[in-house]
């Protein structure tokens, strides 16, 4: 079952976001999670515990929350945020840009004792923009309010080539009642997404392709496996069983090893500001 929740529906329509989303279509992102991600991922930082731009790695932080210049030249996003969210919980307002890309199944909050609160609202989306939590396939339509599961393996997927833009709001205390204003009623169900489960063959021919893994392609290459979990129905750590399987027909067990730490970094277990070195 999703553990993931649709909390309520905003009257984004209300909003105009247009200049601005194409404001932030334009803002450099400087890469700082390129390890979990392939084709174009980024994260955009409209408010944080600094108020600099190019501090984009997330922490939880006591105090109070300080716009970005960019978050400055998003009133209207900003107003969205300030309109419907209660900001004595708010730590983080982010924007992530998905183009032709994929995020690794991963865990959020490993770094830290207590997770915290982290809500979705897409501002611009398409059907072939994908979430997923463990096996489970769901799209989140522009405007629906999302709670993310973030401690069960997840990730997201889009193959359209304009950018998916996701405002991420993180807020402290988890398990506090999330209380949203000026919400819409919600008209259609939840769209979940059903595959087929893989056949044989593609895992076997998926599996092979490791023959040919080196250490300068072994990050490239872990692609297809996290794409065949969103095409067919597996679970997300599916992926990186797949991937270190076919880590060890390459028969290099350097390789085999980092394929596992990589499974480990993304899932099980990370520090604070440990850095993945490929």
């Amino acid at each position: 079952m999703l553990k993931s929740q649709r909390l309520a529906v905003l009257p984004i329509d209300s909003y105009d976001l247009d200049e601005e989303l194409a404001l932030v279509d334009r803002h450099e992102y400087g890469g700082q999670y390129d390890v979990f991600t392939f084709g174009s991922w980024s994260s955009h930082v409209l408010a944080n515990a600094s108020g600099a731009e190019s501090d984009v790695t997330f922490r939880p932080h006591e105090g109070t929350l300080a716009l970005t210049e960019l978050g400055e030249q998003l009133p209207n996003i900003m107003t969205l945020v300030t309109t419907h969210f209660p900001l004595e919980r708010l730590q983080w307002v982010r924007i992530f840009a998905l183009r032709e890309g994929i995020i690794a199944p991963h865990v959020d909050f490993l770094e830290w004792a207590k997770p915290g609160l982290r809500v979705q609202v897409p501002l611009r989306t398409s059907e072939e923009s994908l979430h997923s939590e463990n096996d489970t396939l769901y799209h989140i339509r522009r405007g629906e309010v999302w709670k993310i599961h973030s401690t069960d393996p997840h990730s997201a997927r889009s193959t359209s080539t304009q950018a998916r833009l996701s405002l991420c709001l993180d807020f402290t205390d988890e398990d506090v009642p999330l209380e949203i204003s000026g919400t819409i009623p919600a008209t259609r169900q939840v769209r979940v997404v059903e595959p087929p489960a893989p056949s044989d063959a593609e895992l076997e021919e998926l599996i092979a392709s490791g023959e040919t893994f080196t250490a300068q392609n072994l990050h490239a290459r872990f692609r297809p496996f996290a794409e065949l979990h969103f095409e067919r129905k597996a679970h997300a750590t599916a992926a990186f069983d797949w991937y270190i399987q076919a880590a060890r027909r390459s028969g290099d067990e350097d390789l085999v090893a980092k394929a596992q730490a990589f499974r480990t970094y993304c899932i099980e277990k990370r520090a604070e500001d440990e850095a993945f070195v490929w």
